[in-house]
């Protein structure tokens, strides 16, 4: 949620955009326009659109589960979230206690690709290189069966039904990293976010 966590860290765009730059230039440029926008929205605004999108408490916008994108029906909890379940297993991953939202929220996948990703590159500083491949491997696996698909239609969703630039600019920055991550991954492009 910006207002709490952005309000006062002016560098905290410019910060992630120099760091995100080599990687998905793209990306970058959302993050510039996500900081232009967030010191034109006041925080009301943001928080209405915000709770309007990804929470409610009537009809989300932009439901933030990969399960209603893969599973139909626009329900929570359904197979795709089994098998994200299972698959933060076999990374040795598990949910913790205090996150208060379903297996296959965007924030918990995110966190799982960066896991997988951190990983692989220790494995390939450490001294048993080798296994860098299985973290790869995951993270092709996951991105190509659960997050790539849906990833796509919820950036649409936001830039379609949010009101401000600001989240806007997060779908666009998000839809290029899927994007970039994909390319990285030798996975076919998702070039509709």
């Amino acid at each position: 949620y910006p207002p709490g966590e952005l309000q006062g860290n002016d560098g905290f765009f410019s910060d992630l955009a120099g760091l995100v730059e080599h990687l998905c230039p793209g990306a970058a440029g959302f993050l510039v326009e996500m900081h232009e926008a967030f010191g034109r929205c006041d925080a009301e605004e943001l928080a209405v659109d915000y709770a309007k999108l990804f929470v409610g408490p009537f009809e989300l916008k932009a439901p933030p589960y990969g399960s209603v994108y893969l599973d139909g029906e626009r329900r929570v909890m359904g197979d795709s979230t089994l098998r994200v379940i299972s698959m933060y297993q076999e990374a040795g991953l598990s949910i913790d206690e205090g996150f208060r939202e379903v297996p296959d929220h965007i924030a918990a996948e995110l966190e799982c690709m960066h896991y997988l990703a951190s990983k692989a590159a220790e494995e390939l500083e450490g001294s048993a290189p080798g296994n860098e491949f299985t973290f790869v491997s995951a993270q092709k696996r996951f991105m190509d069966e659960l997050l790539g698909p849906w990833v796509p239609a919820f950036c649409e969703l936001i830039k379609r039904e949010s009101s401000s630039a600001f989240y806007r600019a997060l779908a666009g920055s998000l839809g290029a990293f899927i994007r970039c991550d994909c390319e990285y991954l030798g996975l076919e492009r998702r070039d509709h976010a």
